[in-house]
């Protein structure tokens, strides 16, 4: 039995795998870590730190989560150790998303509260004069958030401010509580970026899709301690 601590990649049947288990196996070179996708909540569990990618609809996100017997796993994780969440899998951290079947919401996760919505950039006009479109798709600057007068978070250490990173997103995280807010970028006006609680970060954005200051962000969490 390898005697490397693990972080688990959770593999729940929607995120984007690959690439999310790939850059973190780059950045684990030498610290003592080994990844796993796994499918298996005894090993989330047991891991030591958790990633929960998510990509797609949030309503099909959530459904497979609970369908596939790994939700009390990420609940665990998110209770007692760091867990990195990626695109939808930041959005299912919130109470409820307006994406939802029939007009009704999705509810999420509840462990930052707030609400998911929509982007309305109806009629609104890009500096170069070209309208906005939903989704937002590409590179876009994000500035590390702070509240109050304290420090930006861990996770951003040697990121340079207004570093830029990749989104695909229609939708994005409205938390109730402004401290929670970990990073801002601008699409149309500001939105939430990051977001973070405690033992908790996440990101709109791609880190794996991110060149090297997403790379960064994943290796300062193999470091982090909350």
């Amino acid at each position: 039995m390898s005697n490397l601590k693990t972080v688990a990649v959770v593999d729940y049947g929607s995120g984007n795998l690959r690439s999310v288990s790939q850059a973190v196996r780059h950045v684990v070179q030498g610290t003592g870590y080994e990844v796993l996708v796994t499918s298996n909540a005894r090993e989330v569990m047991d891991a030591e730190r958790v990633v929960l990618p998510g990509q797609g609809a949030m309503h099909d996100c959530m459904l497979a989560l609970e369908h596939s017997g790994m939700l009390a796993a990420v609940l665990h994780a998110a209770a007692h150790k760091p867990l990195f969440g990626v695109c939808v899998g930041m959005q299912m951290l919130l109470d409820n998303s307006h994406e939802g079947l029939d007009g009704a919401p999705t509810p999420g996760l509840g462990l930052i509260h707030g609400e998911v919505v929509k982007f309305d950039l109806a009629g609104k006009i890009q500096p170069d004069g070209s309208r906005y479109k939903v989704p937002q798709m590409g590179w876009n600057q994000v500035h590390p958030a702070t509240f109050q007068g304290a420090q930006a978070h861990a996770l951003w250490s040697g990121v340079p401010e207004d570093s830029y990173f990749y989104f695909v997103h229609s939708f994005y995280a409205r938390p109730s509580d402004q401290r929670h807010i970990a990073g801002v970028a601008d699409y149309g006006g500001p939105f939430a970026a990051a977001i973070a609680r405690d033992n908790i970060f996440a990101t709109q954005f791609h880190p794996e899709k991110s060149a090297d200051q997403g790379l960064a962000l994943y290796r300062n969490f193999l470091q982090w301690n909350p």
